[in-house]
């Protein structure tokens, strides 16, 4: 009787506990909110009067009510390129298609390479050699080699993306547990089977992670392409009024990419956490940034 006793009470004490973490999660994360908040308002509110006190030049650094009325003016009436939506859509579509071909070629290239010790030691030193030059250079060459179109954009962003997630689809693939693959091997699983069972799943975490910093590089692969060479595009919008010296319009175009980058960073999260649920979270800690 009395075990019992002491196991009702013992859950009770669980179950409160539970509800008092669950409590301060959500007071941690309305104070969160609040202060990201207060952090915008501050430096839009600052910059706002010191460019109205004439403390910040607004032709020189632009103004947050400048930069609001040059998106309003782009939604409504369109910009030199055209329409806002189909610069935003052509930009879009260069970054998803070169991040989606990067991280494909990188997470293969990241398994082949990090399973075959030989192949990865001969060609090393050229995966080395090609990961030092700085990439955004090659934007010339591929403007040059493949036209103002959009091939010259997606190569840009390819070759950005492909390293990141190369590296850590390799990495992954040499940090799983050596001692998993034995036993997977004892129980008599074959090459594809090891492939396909241990080692992707337990590389998953890596190439995931990778994600959140590629797509971003993906972004600023086809920007940097369109303002090197391009017929429509957010980055030709840029180029456009840097060459105006249209301060408000390069901010606008900045918020505008910041606004696409946010969103696709929330869309890699739920996939992250869709493709991950075996991953364990911290239920008091875990605030997510």
């Amino acid at each position: 009787m009395n075990e019992q006793s002491s196991a009702i009470n013992n859950t009770g004490t669980t179950e409160e506990n539970i509800q008092i973490d669950r409590t301060s999660i959500r007071r941690k994360r309305v104070l969160i909110n609040i202060l990201r908040v207060l952090v915008l308002v501050v430096i839009i509110g600052g910059w706002e009067l010191g460019a109205r006190a004439k403390v910040i030049d607004p032709f020189f650094w632009g103004q947050p009510s400048g930069i609001w009325a040059q998106i309003v003016t782009w939604a409504v009436n369109g910009t030199a390129q055209g329409p806002l939506w189909e610069q935003i859509a052509v930009t879009l579509e260069e970054t998803v298609l070169g991040f989606l071909i990067g991280v494909i070629l990188g997470v293969i290239f990241g398994i082949l390479l990090g399973r075959n010790r030989f192949l990865a030691d001969v060609l090393g030193p050229y995966i080395k050699a090609a990961n030092s030059i700085p990439r955004v250079v090659l934007g010339s060459i591929f403007v040059i080699g493949l036209g103002l179109g959009i091939q010259s954009k997606v190569a840009l962003a390819v070759v950005l993306v492909f390293f990141i997630v190369f590296f850590n689809a390799f990495q992954g693939v040499r940090e799983v547990d050596r001692n998993l693959l034995a036993n997977a091997r004892i129980l008599g699983a074959n090459s594809r089977q090891l492939s396909i069972d241990v080692i992707i799943p337990s590389a998953l975490t890596w190439i995931i992670a990778s994600l959140h910093t590629s797509f971003s590089f993906a972004l600023v692969g086809a920007v940097v392409g369109e303002f090197l060479g391009a017929t429509q595009g957010i980055g030709l919008m840029i180029q456009t009024a840097q060459g105006t010296f249209n301060a408000n319009g390069v901010f606008a175009a900045m918020v505008i990419l910041a606004a696409l980058a946010l969103i696709t960073e929330a869309l890699v999260t739920a996939l992250e956490n869709r493709l991950i649920t075996w991953r364990p979270t911290n239920t008091v800690n875990d605030i997510s940034i």
